[in-house]
């Protein structure tokens, strides 16, 4: 299975920008993210983040808030989030990542968690609330189980501690463009341009840009800026959420479309 390093390579072979999009597992139901993961995976995506559900989601905006809370409410739990992942992986093209806070993971068991999510498919992790203090503690057995863990930026971030998560990530660099939670916004901080010339000072590793971008035209703004892959989330999880089921993967099918559209090359 493709890796999150072999994916990243390849892209830059053929001067290409990523796309990663983010839905939350479980919302509306388990039956429509196996099948969203497949519409993504043919529509462009190039990575897909997957959210595991939680009761305590302080890095997502309003929009994920609502999906995670519905899906908890359906009962939806790790052990089916993997279970749909071990079914659907062996036919993607794009790796899984899991988004996931990292309570879960502790509770479970650093090296048991990381070794089921790995045989079920599972290629990285994002865990927006793992201080870098204690990355080590996760990023050392990750490596052992081929799981990729990708460190977060924040645009507030000093530069000494950029440097610090930038030599400790994996897989790629996860820069979020603007200050809170995750949501959409109108437009990318011009600050994610100066940021993105500062990171590429201290590392070769491929940039992620998230947070905020809800657009075409975001997604290739960060591009023209430098970023190696575009995330978008929240604009995926309202699209799915929105309507029955299959208006809702009709609808992150075309987005999805327009978004690869928009950073293809010139």
């Amino acid at each position: 299975m493709t890796s999150i390093a072999q994916r990243f390579e390849t892209l830059r072979d053929h001067a290409r920008c990523a796309l990663i999009p983010f839905i939350t597992a479980g919302d509306p139901d388990l039956e429509t993210t196996a099948e969203a993961l497949r519409v993504l995976d043919r529509s462009g995506a190039d990575l897909i983040e997957l959210g595991v559900p939680y009761s305590d989601p302080l890095a997502d905006g309003p929009v994920i808030q609502a999906a995670a809370t519905r899906a908890l409410k359906r009962g939806t739990r790790l052990d089916q989030v993997l279970e749909v992942v071990r079914s659907v992986s062996p036919t993607l093209q794009a790796p899984i990542i899991l988004f996931t806070y990292y309570n879960p993971i502790l509770n479970r068991g650093i090296e048991t968690y990381l070794q089921q999510i790995s045989a079920a498919g599972v290629r990285g992790l994002v865990v927006p609330d793992l201080p870098l203090e204690e990355a080590e503690t996760l990023l050392k057995p990750a490596a052992e189980f081929g799981i990729d863990v990708t460190l977060l930026i924040a645009p507030t971030s000093p530069k000494e501690r950029i440097l610090a998560i930038a030599e400790q990530s994996q897989g790629f660099i996860y820069l979020v463009s603007t200050t809170g939670v995750t949501g959409m916004r109108t437009q990318v901080q011009s600050r994610v341009k100066d940021l993105l010339l500062e990171l590429r000072t201290v590392t070769d590793k491929p940039i992620g840009v998230g947070f905020g971008i809800s657009q075409p035209e975001h997604a290739r703004q960060v591009m023209e800026w430098g970023a190696d892959a575009a995330i978008v989330g929240s604009a995926f999880v309202k699209r799915l959420a929105d309507g029955s089921p299959t208006e809702g993967l009709q609808a992150i099918e075309t987005f999805c479309q327009s978004l690869k559209a928009a950073i293809a090359p010139m």
